[in-house]
């Protein structure tokens, strides 16, 4: 459903200059598209909405789009997701311009009560007023759904909002502007767009005991919804380094042909980007390829304590044999000639962490999002813990020259376990 909520949206930038359905008076002193624009202010809007992801995170699956009610699994608890379209009861129909920006930029609702930071606030806090006016005007051409999210579960006291007050205290600031701002104007572009409505920071900055990205560690990777958002700050440091023109294809369709395909959260994000300004993908892609950093060089030898474990190999061997090779092995057909990326490439069968790949051979990856029908069978319902386990460690031996993983039965169990999917 948030696929189709997103085509739908796509759809709508061409015709949505419709009037609002669902108004009522407002409570604030301006009123809801109070001064007309231009048409192509939502079809910007509509864009800009697709680089915030805000389909994504507002729809629920099966849900109306932007409807609200997906939830979010924090360590705090379990948040859902707000109704954003037009409905005077639920959603947005009552809210000004001003109440809109003040809870893009400021985590506060129109009736006075605080946001949660799971809302990524201190990112849109640094949009311009023009942004935001085309991403309001674009949500208020929505059809008007009357939604009502489920209540969020929250441990005790963080159900009091007024605590919110003193989160922001501590961490709503601007960021503080880098040492070098970038020379040329797509870079610059980019950068407003990753530091605001891409948010990019809020998955790959880890976050410290209170919920807030850690200061001094922005885009250094982080876990989110159970899978790993790796650092874009080691995009060289790759067994094939990425490019501009690799990453911007990475953000529009979820595959890089040299590096493999988005899994989990960023397949969401992969998917609403595809409705995005081509050219501000790109200026993203531009931006973040400025932010690496030189690494020490890569261990190509484990030590003698580090070495696989080779009954497990051998294991993990005969699984690959059995249900992986047709695919992935280097003469299948859809490795030599279909574009499937080769495992050593990927991402997740190099990273230190075998989180990821454990996930992929959980998971999978589903048809309907697949880019170029690269689809791959999960294999929750098919293969133990203690055979995940084999069947990864050996994907690591087989196709990365990292050191070994140490991966055992109650390891698969305990990602299993963790929330990894709305």
């Amino acid at each position: 459903m948030r696929e189709k909520a997103l085509a739908a949206a796509a759809i709508a930038c061409a015709t949505a200059v419709a009037p609002p359905v669902g108004f009522a008076e407002a409570g604030s002193s301006d009123s809801p598209l109070a001064a007309p624009l231009p048409a192509n202010a939502v079809v910007a809007g509509a864009r800009l909405a697709a680089l915030g992801n805000c389909a994504v995170c507002h729809t629920a699956a099966g849900g109306a789009p932007f409807a609200g009610g997906r939830p979010f699994h924090t360590q705090f608890g379990t948040l859902y997701s707000t109704n954003i379209t037009p409905d005077p009861e639920t959603g947005l129909g009552r809210w000004s311009l001003g109440d809109f920006s003040r809870a893009m930029k400021s985590g506060v609702s129109r009736d006075g009560h605080r946001l949660y930071p799971a809302f990524p606030y201190p990112h849109f806090q640094g949009m311009t007023d023009v942004d935001l006016e085309f991403v309001y005007r674009f949500l208020m051409t929505r059809e008007a759904v009357r939604a009502v999210q489920p209540p969020n579960h929250l441990v005790f006291p963080l159900r009091f909002r007024p605590l919110m007050a003193g989160w922001n205290l501590l961490f709503l600031r601007r960021p503080a502007e880098p040492k070098r701002i970038p020379d040329r104007p797509d870079e610059r572009r980019g950068k407003y767009l990753v530091d605001t409505l891409g948010h990019c920071a809020a998955c790959h900055t880890p976050l410290n005991a209170l919920g807030a990205e850690k200061a001094g560690h922005a885009f250094q990777g982080a876990v989110v919804e159970g899978w790993e958002a790796p650092a874009l700050t080691a995009l060289l440091d790759r067994p094939k380094p990425w490019n501009v023109d690799q990453l911007s294809a990475y953000l529009r369709t979820g595959l890089a042909s040299e590096h493999g395909m988005a899994a989990g959260p960023m397949r969401d994000v992969t998917q609403a980007l595809a409705f995005a300004d081509q050219a501000d993908v790109r200026a993203m892609a531009s931006y973040l390829m400025t932010l690496q950093v030189a690494s020490a060089p890569t261990r190509t030898v484990a030590t003698v304590a580090e070495q696989a474990d080779s009954a497990q190999l051998h294991r993990g061997s005969t699984l690959f044999a059995a249900a992986c090779a047709s695919c992935h092995d280097n003469a299948a057909p859809m490795s030599a000639y279909g574009g499937r990326p080769s495992l050593s490439l990927g991402t997740a069968v190099n990273a230190q962490s075998p989180r990821n790949a454990v996930r992929f051979v959980l998971h999978g990856i589903r048809d309907q999002d697949s880019a170029g029908a690269l689809y791959m069978p999960a294999y929750s319902a098919t293969l133990t813990n203690a055979q995940i386990a084999d069947v990864t460690a050996f994907l690591r031996a087989r196709f990365s020259t990292g050191a070994p993983w140490r991966i055992d039965e109650s390891y698969v169990a305990k990602l299993r376990k963790e929330k990894s999917e709305p």
